[in-house]
């Protein structure tokens, strides 16, 4: 509820997310309950904030010719049940059809698989946009959802965080975007500046240039294949870091799905 005015219509299909703490030790359930009012406003916050720039960006995007369709982040609202043990949770419009994850978690730009699709080029371009308006502030990140709507997204933010905001996810993920993206097209029609410097490409096409041509006098001698180590190639882990007891309260949440 908004006030007095309902949120869905009558029947319309919704999420509710609970939001609980896993704790270590004795806590009061006063604590647990303030944390969980604390997890709930906080995924109310981050989501709407970024639903706010997300407005903005369509504004500027959809009259341009030929952009076509702009992705949409859904409002996500507050809900308190004081009747339950766990009584803050959100309530969100259920997103029908097949779930995407346009951008990672771990800070990689977006999932590579989906690299190409409309969708996911407009969320690159989505991120760059608000990466460029807050000069490299804050960086909308876990871009997710159906089609062009979006839901359970992240905030990156500098350490000090942005005109008083401090987004939930590690300010690494701004500098991991900022050495991976990639301009599209979608880029180019806002004008976006590239994240490349031009020191950058220069030292890449100088490096290109100056790579020699193997001579036959000069070729070292090859060892033979059964001489050879096989390389071995390990892949970088994103684990989740560990929680220990004496850390901050981890959340979670369950879902609940169509509320009528």
């Amino acid at each position: 509820m908004q006030g007095l005015v309902p949120v869905f219509s009558p029947g319309h299909p919704c999420v509710l997310k609970v939001h609980n703490a896993i704790t270590y030790g004795t806590k009061s359930q006063d604590d647990l309950v303030q944390k969980n009012y604390s997890l709930a406003l906080q995924e109310c916050y981050v989501q709407n904030t970024a639903r706010e720039y997300a407005k903005i960006y369509a504004a500027e995007a959809e009259p341009l010719e030929g952009f076509g369709e702009v992705p949409e982040i859904i409002p996500i609202f507050l809900v308190h049940r004081p009747a339950n043990n766990i009584p803050y949770a959100t309530v969100e419009e259920e997103l029908v059809g097949e779930f995407v994850k346009y951008s990672v978690r771990d800070g990689r730009e977006v999932n590579f698989l989906r690299r190409d699709s409309e969708a996911g080029q407009k969320c690159c371009t989505f991120q760059h946009w608000v990466y460029e308006k807050t000069n490299g502030s804050l960086l909308v990140t876990d871009l997710q959802g159906v089609g062009m709507k979006l839901t359970d997204v992240g905030i990156a933010t500098l350490a000090k965080g942005y005109k008083g905001f401090k987004g939930n996810c590690s300010f690494s993920f701004i500098e991991q975007f900022r050495a991976l993206h990639q301009c599209n097209k979608y880029c180019e029609m806002l004008g976006l500046k590239s994240l490349r410097s031009p020191h950058q490409k220069q030292r890449k096409a100088t490096a290109m240039k100056s790579k020699p041509l193997p001579h036959s006098s000069s070729m070292k001698k090859t060892v033979p294949k059964k001489a050879r180590e096989p390389r071995d190639f390990i892949a970088s882990d994103s684990a989740t870091p560990a929680v220990t007891p004496g850390q901050p309260p981890v959340s979670s949440y369950h879902r609940q799905k169509r509320l009528h």
